[in-house]
Formats: C-alpha cells, sequence, structure tokens
C-alpha cells in the first residue's frame, strides 16, 4: 500500500488517497470519534453559502463536505486529485457535478467563484502557500475562503494527551479500520508538522487574503480559517 512523505509528492498523496477512498467516510469518522459532522458544519457556517453563489469545495475528496453545501442552495463544485476519491464520490452523490483537478493548477477561470472552502487537505498540497495563492486567483473580490484544518490544542495539558492519541492509538485504531493504515501515520505525522492557528493566518495573509480570522473547534484539535479576497 502507498503512503506519502511529509515532502508531500503530489502523486504519492494521490495514490494513497486512491486506496483508502473507499473507507475513507467511516474510518475519518471514527478516528474523529464521531466529531467530523460538527467540524462540517461549523464550516458550512462560516462559509455562509447563498442560493446560486458558485462554490468550489477543494480537496473534496468523496464530497461529504460538498452535500450541505448544494443543500443551501449553492451551486458547488466538488474537486479533488486523487480518482479514487472521485469515482467513490460520484457513485454515492451522483448530483454533483465532481471535478479533478490540483490544488496548484486549478482548473477555473481567474475571479469565476464567489467562494473556494478546502477541509483536511491544504496541509496535503506540496506548496500550501502557492495553492492559497492558486485559490485566491479563482475567487472575485469580495469573494470568500474558508479552511477547515487540523491544529494544535492552546491548553498544554490536552495538547500533550492528543499528541499521544495522534502517534499511538490513531495508528492503532486505523489498522484495524483502513485497508492502508499507513496513510493513517502518514495523517498523524502530517497534523504535527502542521503550523499552528497564527501561523496559519499569517500564511494565508501571505497569499493575499484579506482579513483572516480563525474559530478553534473542539479545543483546538481543528481550527477555522475564514478571509475575503
Amino acid at each position: 500500500m502507498t503512503r506519502a512523505d511529509l515532502d508531500r509528492d503530489p502523486s504519492q498523496v494521490a495514490a494513497m488517497f486512491d486506496g483508502v477512498a473507499r473507507r475513507y467516510d467511516i474510518t475519518n469518522d471514527v478516528l474523529a470519534l464521531g466529531q467530523t459532522r460538527l467540524w462540517r458544519r461549523a464550516a458550512v457556517n462560516a462559509l455562509r453559502p447563498q442560493p446560486g453563489e458558485r462554490i468550489v469545495d477543494l480537496a473534496a475528496g468523496t464530497g461529504t463536505s460538498s452535500v450541505p453545501l448544494a443543500a443551501a442552495g449553492a451551486f458547488v463544485i466538488p474537486c479533488d486529485f486523487s480518482l479514487g476519491m472521485l469515482a467513490v464520490g460520484r457513485e454515492r452523490q451522483p448530483g454533483l457535478p465532481f471535478v479533478a483537478g490540483d490544488a496548484l493548477h486549478l482548473p477555473f477561470a481567474d475571479r469565476s467563484l464567489d467562494a473556494i472552502t478546502i477541509s483536511f487537505g491544504l496541509r496535503n498540497t506540496a506548496d500550501p502557500l502557492a495553492a492559497l495563492e492558486e485559490m485566491r486567483r479563482v475567487v472575485r473580490p469580495g469573494g470568500r475562503l474558508v479552511v477547515c484544518e487540523f491544529s494544535h490544542p492552546a491548553w498544554s495539558p490536552f495538547r500533550e494527551a492528543y499528541s499521544r492519541y495522534l502517534m499511538g492509538a490513531l495508528p492503532g485504531v486505523a489498522r484495524r479500520l483502513s485497508s492502508n493504515p499507513d496513510a493513517y501515520v502518514y495523517l498523524a505525522e502530517s497534523i504535527r508538522a502542521w503550523p499552528d492557528q497564527e501561523a496559519l493566518a499569517e500564511l494565508i495573509a501571505r497569499a493575499g487574503w484579506l482579513d483572516v480570522q480563525w474559530l478553534n473547534l473542539t479545543g483546538g484539535i481543528v481550527a477555522l480559517h475564514r478571509a475575503h479576497r
């Protein structure tokens, strides 16, 4: 089975997600102790989708994060570079217009979107700053960005307990649930290596986004960053 390294080679990352696509959603729900629905709802609330808006859900995987955006009346385009994820998504959500695309080379025209969102995918890109700049390219002036990503709990004892779970319990649970448990070793390593909330906010601002704000979820295990063009 394929697993990516922290240099995040795109072909490795895509192959890794291809290999876990079929059981990806249920494995994530178990590993996140049922919090994924809460995080997804918070991301939708932060984006505030409006009927008729054109929104890209980047790193959408099987489309679970796209469904509530479509339910709000927006025209949602789930986009991912894992063909395996897209194949499963098209089976499960046949009404959504899934599109293959790389975050570093988005297949959308300049200023053509009202908003763009990415959940648990930015840290898997080979160049997060370039990805954020590319997202800004395709969003109209005044358009919105929401990044939902794993982060770092603010309270030290909780942060230490969470780190032990990441590097100890999580891979063990994944071995019982996933077809490729090594992918979840990468998951744990990539979360530990990811910037904290303030550093990510600075990166988003460096990419040209304005009024960057963040909100901690589940004690900072996940953070929502919101900005506009």
